[in-house]
C-alpha cells in the first residue's frame, strides 16, 4: 500500500461551532461525533477530526489547511466570507485586505476559523494542473 494522508486533529475552544463554520464554508458534511472528536470529511477521504483543547491551554497553535475547490464552490464560500464579514487576504503573510488572489490561473483566499487557525481556499493547485 502506498502512503495516503487519511485525517488530523484540529484543536478547537467550541469543537461544535468549528464544525459548523468549516461545515457551512466548506459545504463539508459535519459526521456523527466519536469520543472527542466531530468528524469534516472531505471528497477525497480525508478526515478533519475536530477537538477541544484542553482548558489549561490557554493559546491554540494556529495551523494552516489548505482545500483544492471547485470554481463554483468557491463562488459560494466567497460569498460566506463576505457575508459574514470575516477579514480575508489574498496573500499568506495578509497582504490584498479583502481581496482574492488569481494564482495559477485560478483564485484563492486565506482567512480564520473561530480559533485562529488559517484557511486556505484554491482553485487551481500550485503549479497549476498537469499538462
Amino acid at each position: 500500500m502506498s502512503v495516503q494522508f487519511n485525517h488530523t486533529i484540529v484543536g478547537c475552544r467550541d469543537k461544535q461551532v468549528s464544525a459548523e463554520f468549516w461545515s457551512d464554508l466548506l459545504g463539508l458534511e459535519i459526521g456523527r461525533e466519536a469520543g472527542h472528536f466531530i468528524p469534516l470529511t472531505t471528497a477525497n477521504g480525508i478526515t478533519f477530526d475536530l477537538a477541544n483543547v484542553p482548558p489549561f491551554i490557554e493559546e491554540i497553535q494556529p495551523q494552516h489547511y489548505a482545500f483544492l475547490i471547485s470554481e463554483a464552490e468557491f463562488d459560494v464560500a466567497y460569498a460566506k466570507i463576505q457575508r459574514y464579514q470575516l477579514d480575508h487576504w489574498a496573500d499568506p503573510r495578509k497582504a490584498g485586505v479583502n481581496e482574492i488572489n488569481h494564482n495559477d490561473g485560478g483564485r484563492g483566499v486565506y482567512f480564520e476559523d473561530p480559533n485562529g487557525h488559517y484557511l486556505e481556499l484554491i482553485t487551481v493547485p500550485y503549479g497549476g494542473w498537469p499538462a
